[in-house]
Formats: structure tokens, sequence, C-alpha cells
């Protein structure tokens, strides 16, 4: 047992601060009152207790890439099979992959991050080296598996079926590129037998206008309208929605990750957050490739807060900023975790109050540093004195 006492705890769905201990046996919250008391103490005194952070899109074999490529245009770095980060994942050895991501997820686990959903390249190879590198480390890891095959504008759908069973066996799901690379019959099939098997199918759209543009003259459709027909359950960017891509997605409650400051860095766009969230879109945050950010949601968090003032002109909600990177990943994701109440896996964060205001404390202020404990299926990461 653990007793995390006298803290500020942002509890529930809403994140309602409320002074109160939590109890945690084995991996889940057993109790939240102000008298819950057991097992081991850890004194909050000054301090918000939080649930911990979810990254919903990262691809972290990108790790062995930091910052190559600066200034270059999006589709030679990241454009399969071809672009820069697909040629140095293709010679960069296991050892040297699987050394790279598990330093990626410390930075994850000491940026208080104890979920992330991955874009797993390498086929079932990918998925491997994965388990490798979180082998011992207490995260939880979301794999979306792809396949070669895909690619191929000349396979045969059989094929697709049998590497997609073999995918989602040891994987949360399907991560496509994107339509520049993966034909609608092919993205159609994968979504279905996802679909059948209880798995997650999620694919890149509208990153940049000129994916747009050409899927418009290719098909006569958007990359959001082909994601939703396709039947999709996650889809990742929409930074530059066109006709009715946004209507289109809120009418079929289709939940959208955003990646704002990759986005920025690619010089490709601003994600419409105020626009998606006006919508009544379901937003989730992600920090995207290890290649141009780093895994910290807190900066992905501030950034995102701090861009959608000022590109909308207009206020919006930090306590929303915070759930995209919570509350919502937790739900789309079925992860029984993302806030804090009875019966959830007990994923906590500990940090010190630097302000006022405790969620823009977290988004503004906060530094791995100011992380006293994390706590990841109750299981204490760190504990700082």
């Amino acid at each position: 047992m653990i007793t995390i006492e006298n803290g500020l705890v942002l509890h529930g769905p809403e994140l309602e601060p409320v002074k109160s201990n939590i109890l945690i046996e084995d991996n889940l919250i057993l109790e939240i009152s102000p008298h819950a008391s057991g097992g081991k103490k850890i004194d909050a005194e000054g301090c918000i207790v939080s649930p911990s952070l979810i990254n919903s899109h990262v691809h972290l074999g990108d790790s062995v890439a930091k910052d190559l490529g600066d200034g270059e245009p999006i589709k030679n770095l990241v454009k399969p099979p071809y672009g820069l980060k697909h040629r140095i994942l293709t010679e960069t050895t296991p050892e040297t992959m699987v050394k790279s991501m598990r330093s990626s997820i410390k930075d994850m686990l000491s940026s208080g991050t104890t979920s992330f959903l991955d874009f797993r390249e390498g086929d079932l190879e990918g998925l491997k080296l994965l388990k490798k590198a979180t082998d011992d480390l207490p995260i939880n890891a979301l794999p979306l598996g792809r396949h070669n095959s895909f690619l191929d504008p000349n396979v045969e759908l059989s094929q697709v079926e049998k590497a997609c069973h073999e995918i989602i066996k040891s994987s949360h799901g399907i991560g496509l590129s994107g339509f520049g690379e993966v034909s609608d019959k092919v993205a159609r099939l994968i979504t279905q037998i996802c679909h059948d098997e209880g798995k997650l199918s999620a694919i890149h759209v509208a990153e940049y206008e000129t994916v747009q543009k050409e899927s418009l003259e290719r098909t006569g459709k958007t990359e959001v309208e082909r994601a939703i027909e396709a039947g999709f359950d996650l889809l990742i960017h929409l930074t530059s929605p066109l006709d009715s891509d946004l209507k289109l997605v809120a009418d079929n409650n289709i939940p959208i990750v955003s990646c704002p400051r990759s986005n920025g860095t690619l010089s490709v766009g601003i994600p419409p957050l105020k626009r998606m969230w006006d919508m009544g879109i379901k937003l989730l945050l992600g920090t995207d490739n290890l290649m141009f950010n780093s895994p910290n949601m807190f900066r992905e968090m501030e950034y995102a807060l701090k861009i959608t003032r000022g590109l909308s002109k207009e206020y919006f909600p930090p306590k929303e900023i915070l759930k995209m990177a919570t509350v919502n990943p937790g739900q789309v994701f079925k992860l029984n975790s993302g806030c804090l109440e009875e019966g959830r896996r007990a994923d906590v964060m500990v940090t010190q109050q630097l302000s006022m205001d405790p969620v823009l404390s977290l988004i503004n202020r906060t530094e791995p540093e100011n992380i006293k404990n994390l706590i990841s299926g109750g299981i204490i990461f760190f504990q700082k004195k």
C-alpha cells in the first residue's frame, strides 16, 4: 500500500482540484478521501497530485536520428520508404536502436509520461525491439505496428490480411504513414481487420496542404474524407483541414491527435485546436518524431496552449490542454487511467505547485526536476525528498 497525503488532487475526468489523500493498493487507486491512510506514506504538502501524462503519438525509433535533416522538406525527411529517417532506420543495428529507444523512454518517465502510443516501423522485428527497449521499465507502451507489404501498390489483399493479423497479435493495432503510400483498398481491409479483432487503427492525415491537394487531384476527396470512409479509429495531425473535413470528423466522432511542436518544426502549419474543440472533437496530444522533438509532454502542452491562443486570438482553457495529455487519451485508448478516480490504474504524478493555478503550474512552469514522485501502475519509479 501507498498513501499520498496532503496534496492538491486533480480529481476525476474534469480534473477538479481538491485537498485529499490517495490510497494505492497493488496497481489501483483504492480510495480518494481526506482520511485515506495505509502503507508507505508520501507527503504531498505544497504539491499537485495529478494523473501522469500520456503521449498519444510518438515515433520512438527516430531516437537514432535526433536533430538530423533540419530545414529539409518534410517529404525528404519522413516519407517512406526512402525518406532520411527511413534510410537511417534501415542502416541502424538492432542493438543501437534498442539503446536509443530505451534512453528516450527514460526521458519520457523523467518528464511524467507513463503511457505512450508508438507508431512502430520495422514490421514484426520493430515490435520485438520495442519490447526489449521497455524491458524492466514501468511504462505502458502501446505500439501500433505496420508491415512493408502495405506500401506495395500491387500487393495481393490476401498478403495484407496475413501480415495484418501477424502484426496485431503483438501490438495495440495498426498505425499507417498516410494515403500517399497506402491505397484505399488496403486501408479499408486493415481497418476492418482491426475492428473485428478489437484493435486500434490510425493514420496520418492532412499534415500539410500539399498532401490534401494531391489527394483531391487523384481521387476527388481529401485525405480526411478517405480516412473516414475507410473506417479509421484515430487520425493524426489534421493540421490542414479543407472544405467540410472538420464537420465530417465531428459528425463521425473521430478523435484527433495533434502534434503542434512537430508541425511547427517542419513548417507545415499549426493545428486548429480551438476550432476543433469548439466543434466537439475529442483532442489528444503527442510529441511525434524523436527526430525533431524531445518526448517531453510539458513542453508540448505549453506550446499547444500558447500557439492556440495566438492563432485563434481567443482564450483557450488550459484544463482542456491538460485533458489532451491525460483524460482524453485514457478514454480513447481504454486504459483505465488518465484520471484519478477510485478503481483506476495508479498512474500518478506528484509535482511541486509553482503558481496559484494548479493546471497552469503544470503546463507553464513544471520541469522534470519539479516532479517529486512518479507512480506507474502502482510502482514508484522515482521519489525525491
